[in-house]
């Protein structure tokens, strides 16, 4: 068999990259017989609190955008974008098909040429200081890349030994973070696209980078993944001071996850708000839920349009609308004067999902 060296700085001997049919394994620990039922039954990320990770200060400026913009002949993909993202927050960056996110998220990693402006990561040009820029990065853009052929564990030591000062135990702490110590020998071309997820976040952890920018993180997850994944970039941001920049689909999960959320739209970053300020109600809008008797849905529906002139959604019993809040009063005297009774009434915030479609649809885009 023949191997391929791989030549890297400061380390004592290369490491090898075996040939597909075979496969090399590594002295990892491995649990004591009695203690395996119980490890099978962990598949959460590792929350503890003990983990060996450097730790950085929070509120510093890790990546800052300014006028970034790229142009494609006569196109416009990102138009003049500007903003800063700190350590120790999750910033949510959303967009319709199109709307320029992936490009952004390009030049920010140094993967695409930037037509005007400027990239700097932790005060380092992405353009002048390519390398330094780079070095604060860790991420997974669009997709988890690995050698199927090798193990989990052979995969994580290849990316490792491009970095040259980064030990197995090192390595095997991540693995434990992400808790895959029982699966970590394995081939990846057996591993599911979850586990996948789980290496990539792994690999893009080795080197303690102060942001991840990651593309759609939950690709592959089920819901308790989904909520798992959560938590872990949560705790990476407010325990450690890593800034996290994410970009993903699912909006009821980044209304949940993120600090901060900008949302990019025809190229043009239309604004950058904390959540809560997202889904604040606008010039004093609430958005009401009403329940009536399924006999009487009908008639409530035409009363409250004809009263209010307003646009109802409808789900089962459940009447949906917004109304200023001066008029709330009105809605129980107008429903009780013609005979109708209200079940219940809530008073709730726009989702994070309300708003961006409001922001988008109107030129008829799909959620990306």
């Amino acid at each position: 068999m023949t191997k391929r060296p791989i030549k890297h700085v400061n380390s004592p001997k290369p490491f090898f990259v075996p040939d597909e049919e075979e496969q090399c394994y590594f002295e990892i620990e491995q649990p004591k017989a009695k203690d395996i039922k119980a490890q099978e039954k962990q598949t959460s990320f590792d929350l503890s609190h003990n983990l060996k990770r450097q730790s950085y200060p929070k509120g510093e400026v890790v990546l800052s955008l300014k006028n970034l913009t790229k142009r494609y002949s006569d196109r416009i993909s990102v138009d003049n974008v500007s903003l800063d993202v700190f350590s120790g927050e999750v910033f949510g960056f959303l967009g319709p098909n199109g709307a320029g996110k992936t490009t952004t998220i390009r030049m920010i990693s140094g993967l695409a040429d930037i037509t005007q402006g400027e990239v700097y990561i932790c005060e380092h040009s992405i353009k002048t200081e390519f390398k330094q820029a780079v070095s604060c990065i860790g991420g997974i853009i669009e997709n988890p890349e690995m050698y199927k052929y090798m193990t989990g564990w052979d995969n994580l030591k290849y990316y490792a030994s491009l970095y040259g000062n980064i030990s197995d135990e090192q390595i095997m702490d991540v693995v434990r973070q992400i808790k895959m110590e029982n699966r970590i020998n394995e081939k990846v071309k057996r591993y599911s696209l979850g586990m996948r997820q789980r290496i990539g976040i792994a690999q893009s952890l080795l080197h303690n980078p102060r942001i991840l920018i990651l593309d759609e993180p939950t690709n592959g997850l089920d819901p308790a993944g989904i909520h798992e994944m959560r938590d872990f970039l949560k705790m990476l941001a407010h325990e450690y001071g890593i800034a996290i920049f994410i970009s993903s689909h699912i909006l009821t999960e980044m209304q949940l996850m993120c600090d901060r959320v900008g949302i990019i739209y025809k190229g043009k970053l239309t604004a950058v708000k904390t959540v809560e300020e997202w889904t604040r109600p606008q010039n004093n809008i609430i958005k009401i839920k009403l329940t009536v008797p399924t006999l009487q849905k009908a008639k409530a529906i035409e009363i409250l349009k004809n009263a209010f002139d307003v646009d109802i959604q409808t789900n089962s019993n459940l009447i949906i609308f917004s109304l200023a809040e001066e008029q709330l009063s009105k809605v129980s005297l107008m429903l009780a004067s013609s005979n109708i009774s209200i079940v219940s009434m809530t008073l709730g915030e726009k989702s994070l999902e309300e708003t961006f479609l409001e922001l988008t649809s109107a030129q008829g885009t799909e959620i990306s």
